[in-house]
């Protein structure tokens, strides 16, 4: 069904200003808080929402898609397809499906621009959409599976720019992040996170695998429009768990990008897991924080990373200012110098017999998004209490052959949503899951002072910003792989939610009015 409805233009200044009304980039702003501004959620009626529609997704399976949502049209992804849905009820308006895509997998969302939607094939190809009815306006390939490169990230759009990255690291890549024109598709820039022989950064790789070294940017950056910075995070080197084939820091792998919008030039790096063994990607998202530290004001950019430690940096200059533990087992690091790197624990690398190692391969945290909410003061986020073992290969690496030099398994261990003093790195309170430590649902909150997030039981949760209460939940009876959203229609606020085949969307209880029946007369 299309819809030939008025849409007002979405400009930079809207997407500068969201969320509200609207959700309108992947994290709802581009400090990356995941907070909206409406308080009509509460603690004290959170216990009262229900759900409003469900959008059942046809040939899901494990969705992770974060709905964009702009003028009461809602737009998810599956694999190679985009839906545009009514937020009143759930209904479909119109459905685009990339035919040509040459293989299947994650979509992580769209991104919107004008009277554009933007998205990703998992084959690298950027096709823009009329949002008003799904029909195809360009489709530009940005990216060569030949090369090992796909496509999963959430798309990302600043100023005129389409910022679009790669996955495929646990295969062998050169990883990249590129800036496409908005009203063609056109390279503008691309940055390679993976130096060439030669450049900067080559001098920390000691072997023949550079050009696979890895570095993906799978997942979504945030942005600094007065300072014209793009914040992004790389993924683990390759081989994964043999580091003998690529001896050296390996930059720019498990990484914190600062690059100029206009250029993709490289302000600053700075690398959190040099020399990573453990898979531990540094994806989770930097947020953006502007805060006193040590007596005056500075700009801040936090990032909790899946190798179990929380850092704070200057975002303007890279310089590291301070690292805290996450999670209670952290045996492969005593912990952070005073230059940022890690005080290693000998010994903790995978073997041919397997070690014992904390965190996991899954990691102390991952993509799943975290919360900052300005009311509280706090920084809620997902983490892992989790140890694995990791074992290494001998075999000689080959790329593009799904080879990762090891490989890891994990036993137990719990999920906690926690809550972080970013001033200190201190544990203000958590919350324990049930299940077995699978889930991985995100975070968003509001000013009416609730976190939203999900377990390991399928269950969407409510959670007192303040005290970690439970407040509320529903099971959607599957599990939950996605990042949640708040946004407002008709001046009510509502919460929805990807689980693994369907989109979810709940709001508080309204009791339907009676009315009132005619009288009835009988004539004797």
């Amino acid at each position: 069904m299309l819809c030939t409805c008025a849409m007002a233009q979405v400009k930079f200044e809207d997407i500068l200003k969201s969320p509200g009304e609207n959700w309108l980039t992947y994290a709802g702003s581009y400090n990356g808080w995941r907070y909206a501004p409406g308080r009509q959620i509460t603690p004290q009626n959170a216990g009262s929402l229900v759900p409003k529609w469900v959008f059942h997704v046809p040939g899901a399976r494990g969705m992770q898609s974060t709905p964009i949502v702009s003028d009461g049209v809602m737009y998810v992804t599956n694999a190679n397809t985009v839906y545009a849905l009514d937020v009143r009820v759930g209904r479909l308006i119109w459905k685009y499906t990339d035919a040509r895509a040459e293989k299947q997998g994650t979509n992580r969302g769209v991104g919107i621009l004008g009277d554009r939607i933007y998205f990703t094939s998992t084959d690298n190809h950027l096709t823009a959409l009329d949002r008003r009815n799904g029909s195809v306006i360009f489709t530009k390939k940005f990216g060569d599976v030949a090369k090992g490169v796909g496509s999963s990230a959430p798309v990302f759009v600043a100023r005129d720019k389409i910022i679009v990255g790669h996955s495929g690291s646990d295969s062998g890549i050169r990883g990249s992040l590129a800036a496409l024109s908005a009203s063609t598709g056109e390279e503008l820039w691309r940055t390679y996170t993976i130096p060439a022989r030669g450049e900067p950064g080559s001098e920390t790789w000691d072997g023949d695998f550079i050009e696979w070294g890895g570095a993906g940017t799978w997942l979504s950056g945030t942005y600094d429009p007065a300072l014209n910075t793009l914040y992004w995070t790389t993924g683990n080197a390759w081989p994964d768990f043999n580091g003998v084939w690529r001896k050296g820091d390996n930059l720019y792998t498990s990484s914190l990008l600062a690059l100029d919008l206009d250029t993709g030039k490289m302000k600053w790096h700075f690398q959190f897991t040099p020399h990573d063994t453990h898979d531990w990607d540094a994806q989770s998202w930097p947020i953006l924080l502007d805060m006193e530290w040590e007596g005056r004001p500075r700009k801040l950019v936090l990032h909790a990373n899946r190798n179990g430690f929380f850092y704070v940096l200057d975002r303007t200059t890279g310089e590291f200012l301070r690292a805290t533990k996450l999670i209670d087992h952290v045996s492969w690091a005593t912990g952070i110098d005073a230059k940022g790197r890690p005080i290693l624990v000998p010994g903790q690398d995978p073997t041919p017999e397997g070690n014992w190692v904390c965190p996991s391969v899954k990691g102390a945290t991952n993509w799943m998004s975290e919360t900052y909410n300005p009311g509280t003061g706090l920084l809620y986020l997902v983490t892992l209490e989790q140890c694995g073992l990791y074992t290494s290969s001998s075999q000689r690496p080959e790329p593009m052959k799904n080879f990762s030099g090891g490989g890891a398994t994990e036993e137990g261990g719990q999920v906690f949503l926690r809550a972080l003093n970013p001033k200190t790195g201190a544990r203000v309170w958590e919350y324990p899951m049930t299940g077995v430590g699978s889930m991985w649902a995100g975070t968003v909150s509001n000013a009416g002072g609730v976190v939203f997030t999900g377990d390991d039981d399928g269950n969407f949760l409510g959670i007192d910003a303040k005290s970690g209460k439970h407040l509320w939940n529903f099971n959607v009876g599957e599990r939950l792989t996605a990042s949640p959203i708040i946004y407002e229609q008709d001046g009510k606020q509502y919460v929805a939610i990807a689980s693994a085949t369907a989109i979810f969307s709940f709001g508080l209880f309204e009791p339907v009015k009676p009315v009132p029946l005619p009288k009835i007369v009988i004539q004797q």
